[in-house]
């Protein structure tokens, strides 16, 4: 019996030790994590992601097409086959944003500034995956993910030579377009522009030009993920976002590429904020978002510079620990998301899905896109709502009921740090201060993992 007990707390602390180990293999720079770097998990511990090379547009410097450093932009591309060998979904790359001359100039020393340093070869998972069963809809379309090298959402054009900086995302976009189209998305029969986070954001502001691109037998949509960035206050009665957002605008000369639409009502920064564009866009448009968005939480609410003092670095780095008022804060930041969609969500080719979790990001990660404990509202996890709204399946307007009723959250925990990560995310251009974010996977999982070691040493009778 003695033995029996030693040997099931040996197990035991294996399958703990085992889970601190793969948390702390998602320990990386906010950039990594936010931006969804990082391989997801995967439905099954034994499948490898599809690894695909990336695609340098050697023609694109002759267009201005280049990224703040001046090498080319790339792309990585898989092709589709069987009845997605005419499809195409394009998955625009998140990365945050660069504000200021010093910003720019540290940023193109970066995958996020300069092809130099991006990696060779991208894993495809989420949206991306070939797996039928990781992706059920899009598997075998062409799926391809533009690299992010401009820093203002694929739609600055300007310059700064004292700085030997270009700010060419807008002819990077088009280029990679050009160059797409090439290769075959002339022939589309259907399409989705989609991006995740500053590329969630590019997707919405390219949704109707990348319509117009295309055939008018094709059908197209737009999916924006984690790319519904509000114009809101923060925790000192400031508006870091706007200023930073404000920066770009000025700085990358993105107002030449804004709707005139909006542009006609509004300043040219409030028409970079999503809840100003999405009544403008014409083509069908899907918004997936966290209603307590992690990445707008850590840098637009709560950023060191609105909270010199630290009062929300517990509530940041574990959300279960914020007192009423910060939860209150967070319900109302929620409510404004709420509100700024209601208008978008009455139209009936619309789509929503924003669910009640502290996360960012959700569709090119495995875990959060498709598996067995994805999130889901309604018991309708992220890659069906998706599918059954592009298709036509079904009318998609998903909206959770207010934290903390969701249980199937995926939720980012963090830790704040001095640091001098490259990729740090931070708003501010001269602050060291970084997040380490990590992604919390359910107790769920734990517990069946736990059961599973107890099941293989003593008998489980079932009444």
């Amino acid at each position: 019996m003695r033995m029996k007990v030693i040997l099931l707390l040996t197990q035991l602390a294996f399958v703990i030790i085992s889970a601190r180990s793969e948390t702390q293999t998602h320990n990386l720079s906010p950039l990594y994590i936010l931006e969804n770097d990082v391989v997801p998990a995967s439905t099954s511990p034994q499948t490898q992601p599809l690894m695909v090379p990336l695609t340098l547009i050697q023609g694109a410097s002759s267009k201005g097409a280049v990224c703040l450093d001046g090498t080319l932009p790339g792309y990585h591309l898989h092709h589709g086959s069987g009845s997605g060998a005419n499809s195409w979904l394009i998955q625009l790359e998140g990365g945050g944003w660069c504000n200021t001359i010093k910003s720019c100039v540290f940023r193109k020393t970066t995958r996020r500034g300069s092809s130099k340093y991006m990696e060779k070869k991208l894993p495809f998972t989420g949206l991306l995956s070939n797996k039928a069963e990781e992706n059920p809809d899009f598997f075998n379309w062409n799926r391809v993910k533009v690299r992010y090298c401009d820093g203002a959402s694929f739609s600055g054009d300007s310059q700064n030579e004292a700085a030997q900086l270009q700010f060419r995302g807008q002819k990077i976009w088009l280029a990679a377009m050009e160059e797409l189209l090439s290769k075959g998305m002339q022939n589309a029969n259907q399409a989705l522009l989609s991006g995740c986070s500053a590329g969630g954001l590019a997707s919405i502001l390219h949704c109707d030009e990348f319509r117009s691109l295309l055939p008018k037998s094709t059908k197209v949509k737009c999916l924006s993920d984690a790319g519904f960035f509000l114009d809101a206050t923060d925790v000192s009665g400031g508006h870091t976002l706007r200023n930073m957002f404000g920066g770009v605008v000025t700085l990358q000369e993105v107002q030449k590429n804004l709707p005139k639409s909006c542009l006609n009502h509004l300043d040219p920064t409030s028409c970079f904020f999503p809840q100003n564009l999405i009544d403008h866009v014409e083509t069908p448009l899907f918004l997936l978002n966290a209603a307590y968005d992690a990445w707008q939480v850590h840098e637009s609410l709560a950023p060191h510079s609105a909270d010199p003092h630290g009062s929300w670095s517990e509530c940041k780095s574990n959300h279960a620990k914020c007192n009423s008022s910060q939860i209150q804060f967070l319900q109302d930041f929620r409510n404004q998301m709420l509100n700024d969609v209601k208008g978008f969500s009455t139209t009936s080719q619309s789509g929503l899905f924003i669910n009640s979790c502290f996360a960012h990001c959700q569709s090119e990660r495995q875990d959060t896109w498709f598996a067995d404990d994805s999130p889901v509202i309604n018991k309708m996890p992220v890659a069906r709502a998706v599918g059954n709204w592009f298709f036509d399946r079904q009318a998609i307007k998903a909206i959770d009921c207010a934290y903390p009723c969701d249980n199937s959250c995926h939720n980012l925990d963090s830790n704040v740090g001095r640091s001098t990560i490259v990729d740090s995310q931070s708003t501010s251009d001269d602050s060291d201060t970084t997040t380490t974010m990590i992604y919390s996977h359910s107790t769920r999982l734990t517990f069946i993992a736990g059961l599973f070691v107890l099941s293989a040493l003593l008998p489980i009778t079932c009444s």
